[in-house]
C-alpha cells in the first residue's frame, strides 16, 4: 500500500501540481493578464446557454462591447446558431474541452482529443478555428504547458464566485467593480448548468454586468477580446521560445523545493544532520530483486532497509556553484564523508531502526561512493528504472547550471544505479570514533582523501585523451610534411 501512494503521489506532483503551480502562481506559459491602461477582457465560460447567452449577447451589443467565450463543445454542438451569432457580432471564441471536466482526471490524448472535438464543431460553424484554449477550472497538467501545439491557454486575473446564486447580483457588482481596470481578465459564466453551480446563477451575472459596462464607459474603458488584450505576448516570443530562462528556472526551483517538503512532510523522512544536511533517511521494506552484498550476505525482497534522500535544497547549491559533474560528484563525497558518522550514531541509537539490513539509495551521481564502502550495482531493467531515469535527469537539469547540456552530453554515462552498503559495513567504518578507512587496513593516514581520489582517476582520463590528440595531431603533421 505504501508503494502504490508512493507512486500515487509522484504521478500527481508531476502530472498535476507542479504544472498547477507554475501556471497559476507563476503565470509561466499561460496568459493571465493584459498590460492595456484603457482595455480590459469579459470571458465567459461553460456556453453557450440557450437561456442566458442570447440575453448576454444582447447587453454586449447594447455597449458596443467585444467577449471572450470559451465553449464546452456538447453545448456548441447543441446550439450552433449561438456560436455563429457570437461569430458574426464580433466576438472570439475559445476551447473549454468537449465536457466540463478537469484535465487532472484525463490522459493527456483524451485531452488533446476533447480540445480537436471542440475546435472542430467551432470550424465547422463558423468557417474558422480557434488556438485560444482555458482548461475547466484553469487546472492544467504537464502535457498542456510542455507540448501547447500552438495553443494559448489563457487563465483570468480576477473571478468573482458567480456560479453561486446566493452572491446575489448587488454583491456580484461590487466585487467586479473593485476589479475594474485596464489590462483585467475578468472570469464570469453564462451557463449554470456544471457541476458545482447553480443553474439560475447567471441571472445575477446579468445584472452586475450591466453595472459593470455603465461604470466602464463613463471610465472611458473598453471590454476587448482576449487576442485583443493579448497582442503583445508576454510569455512567449515570436519564435515560440520561452523568454526569461533563469526566471524559469527559479520558478522549476521553487516548485521542486516545495515539493520536496511535502514529500518529506508525508512519507516522515528525517534529516541525518541538523544543519546543512545532505541526506534524508528512512526506514522501509526493500521490494526490489535479491543484490549480492559480497561476502555471503544477500539483501532480499522484504528485507528492512534504512532508505537515503538527497537533499534536493543542499544540491541545487552546490550544483550552482559546480563547474562540471565530477567537480559537484566530489563535493557531494566529501560532505557524505562527513555526515556517515553522524547517521551510524541515529541509527545506532534509535530503537525502531533495529534489524536494518543495509543502506539503500538510487543515484546517477554513482562514482566514488565505493571508496565510502557502498557497492554500485545495475537497475533491473523494467518500469521502476525508466521512472527514476526520468524523475533524475530532471532533477539533474534543474540543480546543474548546464544540467541539459551534460545530459546530452553524457548520455551513456547519466545513468541511476542502485547504491546499497550493508549496514554493518556502516558501523564497522563510521560509528567508532567517527572514524573510518577507505580500506581495510589498520593505518588510515595512508589513505587518500575519496575526493582527492575521484579527481584524480578524471584528471589520468583527461590525459589518456590529452596524449591521444597529440598523437593523432602528430601524426597528421607527418603526414602532410611526406605529401
Amino acid at each position: 500500500m505504501q508503494i502504490l501512494l508512493l507512486w500515487m503521489f509522484y504521478i500527481s506532483t508531476f502530472y498535476a501540481f507542479i504544472p498547477a503551480l507554475v501556471s497559476r502562481i507563476f503565470g509561466f506559459r499561460v496568459f493571465r493578464r493584459g498590460k492595456s491602461e484603457q482595455e480590459f477582457a469579459l470571458t465567459f465560460d461553460d456556453g453557450p446557454d440557450p437561456v442566458y447567452t442570447p440575453q448576454l449577447l444582447d447587453l454586449l451589443k447594447r455597449f458596443d462591447a467585444k467577449a471572450t467565450f470559451f465553449v464546452v463543445g456538447i453545448n456548441a454542438e447543441k446550439h450552433p446558431e449561438l456560436l455563429k451569432r457570437m461569430h458574426d457580432e464580433g466576438h472570439l471564441i475559445g476551447i473549454h474541452n468537449y465536457v466540463h471536466k478537469s484535465n487532472w482526471l484525463m490522459r493527456p490524448v483524451t485531452v488533446r482529443r476533447q480540445i480537436a472535438q471542440t475546435e472542430a464543431i467551432i470550424r465547422r460553424v463558423t468557417g474558422k478555428g480557434t488556438t485560444f484554449y482555458r482548461p475547466p477550472w484553469g487546472i492544467v497538467n504537464f502535457f498542456d504547458i510542455s507540448k501547447m501545439n500552438g495553443r494559448r491557454i489563457v487563465l483570468w486575473s480576477s473571478m468573482f464566485g458567480d456560479w453561486k446564486a446566493r452572491l446575489g447580483a448587488k454583491q456580484l457588482a461590487e466585487r467586479m467593480l473593485k476589479k475594474l481596470r485596464g489590462g483585467e481578465v475578468m472570469l464570469l459564466h453564462d451557463c449554470g448548468t456544471t457541476l458545482g453551480a447553480d443553474e439560475e446563477a447567471p441571472q445575477n451575472m446579468l445584472i452586475a454586468l450591466e453595472k459593470l459596462l455603465m461604470v466602464a464607459q463613463e471610465r472611458q474603458l473598453r471590454s476587448v477580446r482576449v487576442d485583443t488584450l493579448f497582442c503583445q505576448p508576454v510569455h512567449v516570443s515570436a519564435t515560440g521560445e520561452i523568454t526569461g530562462t533563469d526566471w524559469f528556472k527559479s520558478v522549476l526551483v521553487f516548485g521542486w523545493l516545495l515539493y520536496e517538503r511535502i514529500f518529506h512532510t508525508l512519507f516522515r523522512l528525517r534529516p541525518v544532520s541538523k544543519e546543512d544536511t545532505i541526506f534524508y533517511y528512512r526506514r522501509r521494506t526493500y521490494h526490489g530483486p535479491n543484490v549480492n552484498m559480497e561476502n555471503g550476505r544477500w539483501l532480499k525482497k522484504g528485507d528492512p532497509i534504512v532508505e537515503l534522500h538527497f537533499d534536493n535544497k543542499m544540491l541545487f547549491h552546490l550544483g550552482s556553484s559546480a563547474k562540471s559533474i565530477v567537480h559537484l560528484a566530489i563535493q557531494l563525497i566529501r560532505m557524505v564523508k562527513q555526515q556517515l558518522p553522524d547517521l551510524a550514531h541515529q541509527l545506532g541509537h534509535d530503537s525502531g531502526m533495529k534489524g536494518v539490513k543495509a543502506l539503500y539509495a538510487v543515484s546517477m551521481i554513482n562514482r566514488g561512493p565505493e571508496k565510502l564502502g557502498f557497492q554500485i550495482q545495475e537497475l533491473p531493467k523494467g518500469l521502476f528504472k525508466k521512472a527514476s531515469t526520468l524523475y533524475l535527469k530532471l532533477l539533474f537539469s534543474i540543480i546543474h547550471p548546464s544540467g541539459p547540456e551534460k545530459l546530452s552530453e553524457k548520455k551513456e554515462v547519466m545513468v541511476p544505479k542502485l547504491i546499497v552498503m550493508p549496514i554493518d559495513t556502516l558501523f564497522d567504518r563510521f560509528h567508532q570514533g567517527g572514524s573510518y578507512q577507505t580500506d581495510p587496513t589498520p593505518d588510515s593516514t595512508n589513505q587518500p582523501d575519496v575526493a582527492h581520489m575521484l579527481h584524480s582517476e578524471v584528471h589520468e582520463e583527461v590525459s589518456s585523451i590529452q596524449t591521444t590528440v597529440r598523437a593523432s595531431q602528430l601524426a597528421d603533421t607527418r603526414s602532410k610534411q611526406l605529401t
